[in-house]
């Protein structure tokens, strides 16, 4: 049947932007529910939160922040005069706030965040452009054990969220780019054996003839389920330059295993992409049979100081894919006139409690409109048939 013309109107004001949604009952209850129970779960482990603004001037937002720059909305401040951006991304917010307003607070510096985020454009796999992201930063901490402990944080509160086939992918994006410098790589030759790298295309790789190509197809085959890998990864003949990088991330590797021995940990040592300003390890987090990525981390350089950071951002619209949804709620209808105490005492009891505003005939069939499944008769509380 086609639409009336109030129908096409109403249609035409309800709709949004591509990326964009409303959130509605009952998955933006379910939502917010798994983000407190996140940042419940990262501050048991001693993450502070804080808040950034939403938008910030556009020279302090982007600052060390050219990977997100091409997805910043952009706005002028019609008070300063100044471009703004609308945040991409919250983990450069929290390092300008360790950089310096906590610049006195004690090293490592433990730090969590939930937010809105808006971006110009969404991808293939993860097409939304707004969303919640939830994450967390270790400031200050160098060592192998920082690494460790924010993977492990991640893993551990994916999977107390309700994630039950969590994968994590393992990388070192710092290693490619020192490898084509220690071997002198020409430019053109390295940007097509980094797009082959990219693809995972082992016979463009070994195209590419010499000492590199045989380097790089050693480092592809090491990709894949962590302990397999890391045998190929350790004998792989590398320059001294680079073994550096291959050593954290077999250290990370090793720890992770041996921390959570049942976790399906796998190694990309040749994966960048996302991770262009990311200064050491870093990985990203996947649950099977899910459409996109549940979040992603690594090691940085935070402000302008260059302090040493590492961190993990977790994606909500991905994770809410990757979660069962909860039971319907327990809904009972109060008739008119039932009282507050009533009221009271059921919500006490786990109900979700609608109450009647008026007078009504049939109360039974007013609670099946309303979808509840029961409703207060008297004293007694009793079905009210629906889906019966």
């Amino acid at each position: 049947m086609p639409l009336s013309p109030a129908e096409i109107t109403l249609a035409r004001r309800a709709l949004l932007p591509a990326g964009l949604s409303d959130g509605l009952p009952p998955e933006a209850a379910h939502r917010a529910a798994i983000e407190q129970r996140l940042m419940a779960i990262v501050a048991g482990q001693g993450y502070d939160r804080v808040e950034p603004p939403l938008v910030e001037f556009e020279d302090t937002l982007l600052k060390g922040a050219a990977g997100v720059s091409a997805q910043t909305f952009r706005l002028m401040d019609p008070i300063s005069q100044q471009m703004m951006g609308v945040r991409a991304d919250m983990t450069i917010q929290v390092a300008r706030i360790a950089t310096t307003r906590l610049a006195q607070a004690p090293r490592p510096l433990r730090l969590s965040y939930a937010g809105e985020v808006l971006r110009v454009k969404g991808s293939q796999l993860r097409p939304e452009r707004q969303f919640t992201q939830v994450g967390c930063e270790l400031i200050g901490a160098a060592g192998v054990e920082a690494d460790v402990e924010i993977i492990h944080l991640a893993a551990d509160a994916l999977r107390e969220a309700g994630v039950a086939t969590l994968s994590v992918d393992l990388l070192v994006p710092p290693l490619v780019p020192a490898l084509f410098e220690s071997l002198e790589v020409a430019p053109e030759l390295a940007q097509m054996l980094r797009a082959a790298l990219d693809r995972k295309d082992a016979d463009a790789v070994a195209a590419a003839g010499g000492r590199i190509a045989d380097i790089l197809g050693g480092l592809l085959a090491a990709t894949g389920p962590a302990r397999g890998a890391l045998v190929l990864l350790t004998s792989a003949d590398l320059p001294a330059e680079v073994a550096p990088q291959r050593a954290r991330l077999v250290a990370v590797a090793e720890a992770l295993l041996a921390a959570i021995p049942d976790l399906h940990l796998t190694l990309d040592p040749v994966e960048n992409r996302g991770f262009e300003y990311h200064t050491g390890v870093g990985f990203t987090l996947f649950a099977t049979g899910v459409r996109g990525e549940l979040g992603r981390g690594g090691r940085y350089h935070a402000g302008a100081q260059a302090e040493t950071a590492i961190g993990f951002s977790l994606y909500m619209d991905s994770l809410l894919r990757a979660i069962s949804p909860p039971p319907p709620a327990r809904k009972l209808f109060l008739p008119h006139g039932a009282g507050g105490e009533a009221r009271r005492r059921l919500a006490q009891e786990g109900w979700v409690v609608i109450s009647g505003l008026e007078p009504v005939a049939d109360a039974a069939a007013e609670a099946r409109r309303l979808g509840c499944r029961h409703l207060l008769a008297g004293d007694e509380i009793v079905a009210s048939g629906l889906g019966a």
